[in-house]
């Protein structure tokens, strides 16, 4: 092939399941658009995996298989190895032996990520290698490389996205069918978006390691997922949703990323919870188990980035990219961009963050009541943007919506409202995103 290099670049792959049988595939049918794209042929040298015999998705010949996933990683003949094992251990020590060992290494494992990035980070810099990790976020969504390359010129000062498919889907039927939470979970089930335990997806793991990754890479800060703070939607009734129409509002799972200006100078927020957000706004329309990611920054403006969220192709084609860009670097004996902390920025509680609720009460309905209400508000320097009365008598309700405060002091209203002899029971607490006041 004209300009193509004889050597090879080789590749060790660490697991063979749902995504690195995809990855197998798009090496092997894509070798000619690979190797003119690289410059050079791009050659798997071994697949680690933990039991052998096992039928895969994509048939892999027998001389490439090993149990032996630290003996592949230091091979003399190893230029490039990509991880998609997951998990923090043992997928942490291959890596580092990895980096140590010479090669470069290509993860789509946001839980390690998330949990000692540094580590990785200090480690590839140390060994003059590349670390990517494209598909660790938002599957075949371009998000990572934008906000570490092309905006890098740029101050973005947010990152509000649908981050799991799996919540998404969920909610997203809980909407516009009307089914209950575990029946929507159930659906997810059996088409394959939830896992048998979907712990990690409905009570906001996934998507909190997503937001840290989003979070360090937008404001030059390192955020780790324990500096998330995290809500799931296994909470979320059909009362929330039903409230959520009534306001021209859709209820979704969302990781923010703030930049937020204070008389102290900038620091950064990072949350994910379920919000109400207008029927208006891009997100909104983000459907069944598909992701997106809105990036606001001070000179591009408005950026939106959409597509399939999970699924083995989707996140082999990330993979994949990351690979081309790794194996070209070895070629040229260059390194990439690597970790970008310089900022520093202080990382705020939930509590400090500015928000705004969404709040349902059952109340007595008498009078004097909404007076009561609207004075534990007041004293907490929270203003009322709306309110208004549901039903009368034993089912009268108020659903308030307030102008942005603390998170801690619409905290402190929920539960001074909560000790009030006039209500009856908080039935109901949302946040609101993306809503004009």
């Amino acid at each position: 092939m004209n300009g193509v290099m004889d050597r090879p670049v080789r590749v060790a792959l660490l697991g063979c399941g749902v995504v690195g049988s995809q990855v197998v595939r798009l090496i092997r049918d894509q070798a000619d658009d690979l190797a003119a794209r690289v410059g050079a042929p791009v050659e798997l040298a071994g697949v680690a995996v933990r039991r052998l015999g096992l039928r895969r998705d994509v048939e892999v010949p027998e001389e490439l298989l090993t149990t032996d996933a630290l003996g592949l990683v230091t091979r003399d003949d190893v230029d490039l190895v990509v991880e998609v094992i997951g998990g923090i251990e043992p997928a942490r020590g291959l890596i580092l032996a990895a980096l140590e060992h010479g090669a470069s290494v290509v993860t789509a494992n946001k839980a390690l990520l998330a949990e000692d990035g540094p580590t990785l980070y200090a480690a590839a810099a140390a060994a003059d290698r590349d670390l990517f990790y494209e598909a660790a976020v938002a599957g075949a969504i371009p998000i990572l490389r934008p906000l570490r390359e092309s905006l890098a010129g740029d101050r973005v000062t947010r990152v509000l996205g649908i981050v799991n498919g799996t919540t998404n889907f969920i909610l997203d039927r809980m909407d516009t069918l009307g089914s209950g939470f575990s029946e929507a979970l159930d659906e997810a089930q059996q088409l394959g978006y939830a896992e048998a335990d979907p712990t990690a997806d409905v009570e906001g793991f996934d998507a909190a390691a997503k937001a840290a990754i989003l979070a360090s890479l937008a404001f030059h800060t390192r955020v780790a997922a324990l500096d998330v703070h995290r809500e799931g939607i296994a909470e979320v009734t059909a009362s929330d949703v039903a409230s959520a129409r009534e306001m021209d509002s859709v209820v979704k799972l969302l990781a923010i990323c703030e930049l937020i200006e204070g008389p102290d100078g900038p620091s950064v927020a990072a949350r994910v919870h379920p919000a109400m957000i207008p029927r208006s706004h891009p997100l909104a329309n983000v459907r069944e188990a598909y992701n997106a990611v809105f990036v606001e920054s001070q000179a591009a403006g408005q950026l939106m980035f959409y597509g399939p969220g999970a699924g083995g192709a989707p996140t082999a084609s990330a993979v994949l990219g990351d690979l081309v860009t790794a194996a070209r670097n070895r070629l040229a004996d260059v390194r990439g961009a690597g970790e970008s902390s310089y900022a520093d920025l202080p990382v705020l509680t939930m509590g400090q963050t500015q928000t705004r609720y969404h709040l349902q009460l059952d109340v007595d309905d008498k009078a004097g009541v909404l007076a009561a209400v609207a004075q534990a508000f007041s004293e907490h320097g929270v203003s009322i943007q709306t309110v208004r009365q549901e039903g009368r008598g034993d089912d009268a309700q108020l659903v308030v919506v307030s102008h942005t405060a603390s998170d801690a002091d619409l905290g402190a209203v929920v539960e001074e409202l909560r000790a009030m002899a006039y209500v009856r029971e908080v039935s109901s607490v949302m946040r609101v995103e993306g809503a004009a006041e």
